[in-house]
């Protein structure tokens, strides 16, 4: 089963999505958020092209392990999500993945104007892949 990953920003969301196998993590596109409604179709449509059958988003808690404001705001995007595209929805600990993220890009040499555009996708990649790798990701994806 494919799993589509999302890093949800105000202003982007970055999106990856699984292998068929449930092994690795492929970039797809940042998507610019100007509102939910566009948000939520675009999404959908990935979800339909892609042919996943869940959902990981990552969850921004705060460093004290403690959910905030943003974290609030984050699920509140997911209701508004599942209630257009009921898929199984699975929170994957997003703490750090946008600072790991920018060090990969900033290593690979990538110029501040790509990295503004790629940061988000890559740390979707990394919200999936670790959630993958994860006991839970492995059971739904590998029916291990």
């Amino acid at each position: 089963m494919r799993v589509m990953a999302l890093d949800v920003g105000e202003r982007r969301i970055g999106v990856a999505v699984s292998d068929a196998l449930g092994i690795t993590a492929q970039g797809v596109q940042t998507l610019q958020r100007k509102n939910d409604d566009q948000a939520i179709q675009a999404l959908k449509a990935l979800a339909q092209t892609y042919e996943v059958g869940a959902w990981v988003i990552g969850l921004p808690k705060n460093m004290n392990n403690s959910l905030g404001f943003k974290s609030e705001e984050t699920k509140a995007f997911a209701d508004l999500l599942s209630e257009a595209h009921p898929l199984p929805v699975y929170w994957m600990d997003e703490r750090l993945t946008t600072v790991a993220a920018t060090q990969v890009l900033l290593q690979a040499d990538v110029s501040r104007k790509k990295r503004k555009k790629k940061v988000d996708q890559l740390a979707a990649v990394l919200i999936l892949q670790t959630w993958m790798d994860s006991p839970k990701g492995q059971e739904v994806c590998r029916g291990q």
